[in-house]
């Protein structure tokens, strides 16, 4: 996986990434420990799928915490109650009308390691989001998608 220079995220996606590392560091780190040693009282690890499991799972945990630990290293909290404008930022709450499907919908613009559009976060780095940020109530806005043309008019933008 690329690394990104820096990570911006909001508070909420700061602290959720440090209780997860904390979760992985004190629980699972223990769990895949105790996996582990189970497995090898099981006898021979060369044929042992109790062991490879847990191995597997030790390493993917492992990863994980490198991943939050960089990511943590490199974050960006946005405070979106230091900035003085009424434009799209990461950490501001949008509503937008497709004029394409006439559909109104809100998202919070959130850093890319918190989106998740079907609870109404919108990455700052997702398309849309992209195109969204710097925008105000009152701006339409067109860009060219993977099925065509998307047009979005701003409704309103709140912090």
């Amino acid at each position: 996986m690329a690394v990104n220079n820096s990570h911006e995220m909001t508070r909420e996606g700061y602290d959720n990434l440090n209780a997860e590392l904390e979760h992985l560091i004190t629980v699972v780190r223990k769990e895949n420990a105790e996996r582990l040693k189970e497995a090898i009282s099981l006898g021979d690890i060369s044929e042992n799928a109790e062991y490879d499991a847990a191995k597997d799972a030790q390493a993917e945990t492992e990863e994980r915490i490198s991943e939050i630990e960089e990511i943590l290293r490199t974050a960006k909290i946005v405070d979106e109650l230091d900035e003085s404008d009424d434009t799209v930022q990461t950490g501001r709450t949008v509503t937008v009308r497709d004029l394409v499907f006439d559909i109104v919908s809100t998202y919070k613009i959130v850093g890319t390691t918190e989106a998740d559009p079907l609870n109404g976060k919108l990455s700052n780095a997702s398309l849309v989001g992209e195109h969204l940020i710097g925008c105000k109530a009152g701006d339409v806005i067109e860009f060219l998608v993977p099925d065509g043309m998307a047009k979005y008019e701003v409704l309103e933008v709140k912090r």
